[in-house]
């Protein structure tokens, strides 16, 4: 019997199976056959988040400034005082995640997928495609679509949004500045990307779910860009959990990263909640294994401790996002005319993007700034 069976091999899996396998007998389970496909991600990622991560991936670029397009031709460009984030390749990134967590002494089984999993005396039942594992606990790392969150009860996410993104043959002007587009017309609640990435640009964007499938609004996107003549070399798509889920522990189960809906709401991303809930997952697991006690009860040590550590920057993320959602084309353009208030600009410049909420509680500061935005906050929270 495994001590602990991971479902997922991304990067929410491979760093829990990295801490607790130099104690425990610990197996990956992953659908497919090598970690890190499909890629689902745009490659832009935090200090912080790589070193939280345990490895060091290299740096094909570093993204210092942004041009924020509005709906009606407005344009906020901000520069940051050092740098806002670096751009790496998620794929190899991954791989190297599972390797540490190889290297730690997990056992992989690629190729195998998760079909479901049950109670039995003192131990997990585990159904895979390639025959049935005992395990004394089971970590739900499957991503989005997550069938271990689903085992328990009404354990969807508050929404999904849907992504796609083409890498296209053509090189920005400015290899360290990424644009982001806003409005109903090129990405209904949420917004687009174009991200320099040397001899290819990589354009993509989020939508609600209510919008529809995002394939059209890519076209238009392209086309808007003037980048519709490019030669697309990769595509790729996939949804976002947003709005976390009702419980993230379960009777000898624990949840982490896209599974556990551990996702920054404002840009999707799940690398920074995930890393910084793992040592959590790990103090969990220890205990319950010290204590043979594996009962939710025991395990909601989990939760409790994650979300004591980043559940107030979710919640208000959250929030911003749900007040953004309710934000017409006009409103919009109304923000951008307050962001461009220099006090606005400058706390722009600032801006951490695992801390977003940080920049709004700056810009309530500035009183006109805040004046101008209170009305747009009032509807978004009507």
């Amino acid at each position: 019997m495994r001590d602990v069976v991971v479902v997922g091999a991304g990067p929410a899996g491979c760093r829990a199976a990295a801490l607790l396998s130099p104690d425990r007998d610990v197996m990956v389970l992953e659908e497919h056959d090598v970690p890190g496909s499909p890629v689902q991600c745009t490659g832009l990622i935090t200090d912080e988040v790589i070193r939280m991560s345990g490895v060091r991936p290299d740096i094909l670029s570093t993204i210092s400034g942004a041009h924020v397009l509005f709906p009606g031709g407005g344009r906020v460009t901000v520069r940051s005082r050092s740098h806002f984030a670096r751009l790496i390749d998620r794929g190899s990134f991954d791989g190297m995640m599972a390797d540490a967590a190889a290297s730690a002494g997990a056992e992989f089984a690629f190729g195998t997928r998760y079909g479901r999993h049950s109670l039995q005396d003192g131990h997990v039942s585990i159904e895979t495609s390639a025959g049935n594992i005992r395990s004394r606990l089971l970590i739900g790392a499957d991503g989005h679509s997550s069938a271990t969150a689903l085992s328990l009860t009404d354990n969807g996410p508050a929404e999904y949004i849907r992504g796609i993104q083409v890498d296209v043959r053509s090189r920005c002007e400015e290899d360290d500045t990424m644009t982001l587009r806003l409005g109903s017309a090129v990405a209904p609640g949420f917004f687009s990307w174009e991200i320099p990435f040397g001899d290819f640009t990589r354009v993509g964007l989020c939508t609600e779910w209510s919008a529809g499938p995002p394939k059209t609004y890519l076209s238009s996107l392209l086309r808007i860009s003037g980048l519709a003549d490019r030669e697309v070399i990769r595509r790729y798509s996939g949804k976002i959990p947003i709005g976390g889920r009702r419980r993230t522990y379960g009777e000898r189960m624990l949840l982490i990263g896209d599974a556990a809906g551990q996702v920054k709401p404002v840009s999707g991303g799940g690398l920074y909640p995930a890393f910084k809930a793992a040592p959590f997952l790990k103090e969990a697991a220890d205990r319950a294994f010290s204590s043979e006690n594996f009962s939710p009860r025991s395990l909601s040590r989990y939760e409790k401790g994650w979300k004591g550590e980043i559940g107030r920057e979710l919640r208000r993320g959250y929030a911003l996002r749900k007040m953004y959602r309710k934000m017409s084309d006009g409103d919009l353009d109304r923000a951008g005319r307050v962001l461009c208030r220099p006090r606005a600009r400058h706390a722009l410049g600032d801006l951490d993007l695992d801390h977003p909420s940080s920049v709004a509680r700056e810009i309530a500061k500035d009183v006109p700034a805040l004046v101008g935005l209170m009305p747009l906050a009032l509807k978004g929270l009507l």
